[in-house]
C-alpha cells in the first residue's frame, strides 16, 4: 500500500464529505474522530469502514495514532476543511515516485468568512501534510502541533484550500475552546503574572501587526475583521491565564449557604 489519507475530525458534518470525496486517488482513508455529536461519522461511513475514535483532544497525540492505524508508505494528512486540487494531486504521485525527501510542506490558502486572506501573516501559511511513514518520528504538541522527522522536509507548490472561520460564531466557539487550552499551557509552563497592561499591549501589538506591519488592511473589511479578531484572542488567552493565577473560578464549593 503506497498512500495513506489521515483525517482528524471533530462535529464535521458541514465539510466532512467534500473532504473525502476528494480522496479517490489515495489506498486508504483513515478517520479519527473524537466523539462527534452530529452526523460526521454516518457521512464518512460512505467513504471508509476504517473510522476510529479518541476521547483525546491533544492534536500530537492523535496524529500520531494515526500515523499508526495507516498501512501506506506514506501519509497524507488532511483537516476536514482543507481541499487539494487536480494539479496538487499529481505533484503529490510526482513527490512519492521521486522519494527525494522525507515529508512535505504545503502552502496553504486560508478562507476566512468566505475570503481568501493574502495578507495579515496569513499566506502562504505552510503546513506539514505528507510524510514518509518511516521518517516520521512523532508529533508533538496539544495544539500547535509540529511533526519531528529523520531527513529532511521539501515543498509542494500548488496550495491546499483552507476553508476555516466560516461564521462569526464558529469563529467565537473557536476561540474560546482554544484560548482556554492555551492559557492551561501558558500556566503551566509559569508564565509572568498578567496585568492590564499586559493585556492591552498583547492586543495592541497584534492587530498592529496583523492589520499594519502584515498588511491585513488590503483584505479590505475581512482583513480588519479579522485583524481585530486575532488581537481579541490573544487576549483572551491573557485573560484566561488571569483567571487561572488568580483562582477567581467558582464552584459550588466555594459558595457560603
Amino acid at each position: 500500500m503506497n498512500l495513506s489519507a489521515l483525517i482528524l475530525t471533530k462535529d464535521e458534518e458541514e465539510v466532512i464529505e467534500d473532504c473525502l470525496k476528494q480522496l479517490k486517488f489515495v489506498d486508504e482513508i483513515i478517520v479519527l474522530d473524537q466523539n462527534s455529536k452530529d452526523k460526521t461519522l454516518q457521512i464518512a461511513q460512505k467513504y471508509t469502514q476504517k473510522i476510529y475514535t479518541t476521547s483525546n483532544t491533544e492534536f500530537g497525540k492523535n496524529r500520531n495514532q494515526l500515523s499508526s492505524l495507516a498501512k501506506g508508505k506514506w501519509l497524507l494528512y488532511l483537516d476536514a476543511d482543507e481541499r487539494i486540487q487536480d494539479a496538487q494531486v499529481e505533484q503529490i504521485k510526482k513527490a512519492i515516485r521521486n522519494n527525494d525527501y522525507s515529508a512535505y510542506f504545503f502552502p496553504r490558502k486560508n478562507f476566512i468568512l468566505g475570503k481568501w486572506l493574502k495578507h495579515g501573516g496569513w499566506w502562504p501559511d505552510y503546513v506539514p501534510r505528507l510524510f514518509k511513514k518511516d521518517q516520521l518520528i512523532k508529533w508533538t504538541g496539544e495544539v500547535h502541533e509540529s511533526p519531528q522527522i529523520h531527513g529532511n522536509f521539501g515543498y509542494i507548490n500548488s496550495p491546499i484550500d483552507h476553508l476555516t472561520a466560516r461564521s462569526m460564531t464558529k469563529m467565537f466557539l473557536k476561540t474560546t475552546k482554544w484560548a482556554k487550552v492555551e492559557a492551561k499551557l501558558y500556566y503551566k509552563a509559569g508564565h509572568p503574572k498578567v496585568n492590564v497592561l499586559r493585556v492591552i499591549k498583547v492586543l495592541l501589538l497584534e492587530f498592529t501587526n496583523r492589520y499594519l506591519v502584515k498588511f491585513g488592511f488590503l483584505d479590505g473589511v475581512i482583513g480588519l475583521i479579522e485583524s481585530i479578531f486575532q488581537s481579541l484572542h490573544k487576549s483572551i488567552i491573557l485573560v484566561y491565564l488571569w483567571e487561572l493565577q488568580n483562582k477567581t473560578l467558582v464552584t459550588k464549593k466555594t459558595i457560603k449557604k
